[in-house]
C-alpha cells in the first residue's frame, strides 16, 4: 500500500475506529492501542481493499482486537462515565440530554458482547445489516435477529435503570 493511500484511509477513518473501540472498551488508552494496532495491521498486511470497503475491513480488525482485550480478565469490568460521552458521534445522536446519553451508554455497556457489537455497528457506525453480516461472517437473518434481541435487551436494561432511578411505579 502506498503512503498516500494509507494516509487518506487513516485521515478518513481513524476517528471512527477510535470511537468504536472506545465505546466498546470504555478506556481511551485501550481504544488508542486498538486504533494503532488496526492501522498497523493495514500497513503490514497490505490487503487488497477495493474502494468503499476500507471502513468495514478496519472495523472488523478493530472489533476482533477489542474482543481480544475484553476477554482478558483484567478488562472485564465495565467502565462508564461522562468522558465516554465525548466519543459519541454527535451527528447521529438523537438524544439531546447528556444524562440520557450517559444512561444509554451504561445500558449498552451492560449488554453481552454479541449484542453490544451489533448495536455499535448498526447505530453508531451506521453499517447496514448485510455489511455487519459480512463483517461478522454471519447471515443477514442472524444479524437481523441479533439486532432485534439486542434492542429488546437494551429496552429491558433501560427500564430497569429507570425503575432504579425513579423508584418502582408499583410502590
Amino acid at each position: 500500500m502506498d503512503e498516500s493511500r494509507f494516509e487518506e484511509i487513516y485521515r478518513r477513518y481513524a476517528t471512527d475506529i477510535l470511537r468504536f473501540s472506545y465505546f466498546y472498551l470504555g478506556s481511551r488508552e485501550q481504544a488508542e492501542d486498538v486504533t494503532q494496532d488496526t492501522f498497523l495491521r493495514l500497513l503490514t498486511s497490505s490487503p487488497d481493499l477495493q474502494a468503499g470497503v476500507e471502513k468495514a475491513w478496519l472495523l472488523k480488525v478493530a472489533l476482533n482486537r477489542c474482543k481480544d482485550i475484553w476477554r482478558n480478565s483484567w478488562a472485564k469490568r465495565v467502565i462508564v462515565g461522562s468522558p465516554m460521552l465525548e466519543m459519541l458521534p454527535d451527528e447521529t445522536s438523537q438524544i439531546d440530554d447528556g444524562q440520557e446519553k450517559e444512561v444509554l451508554m451504561q445500558a449498552i455497556n451492560r449488554l453481552p458482547a454479541k449484542f453490544r457489537e451489533v448495536i455499535l455497528l448498526y447505530y453508531y457506525q451506521q453499517l447496514s445489516i448485510p455489511e455487519i453480516a459480512k463483517m461478522l461472517n454471519s447471515t443477514t437473518g442472524s444479524i437481523s435477529s441479533r439486532l432485534a434481541r439486542a434492542r429488546q435487551k437494551l429496552e429491558t436494561v433501560l427500564k430497569g435503570s429507570d425503575a432504579c432511578e425513579h423508584g418502582s411505579e408499583t410502590e
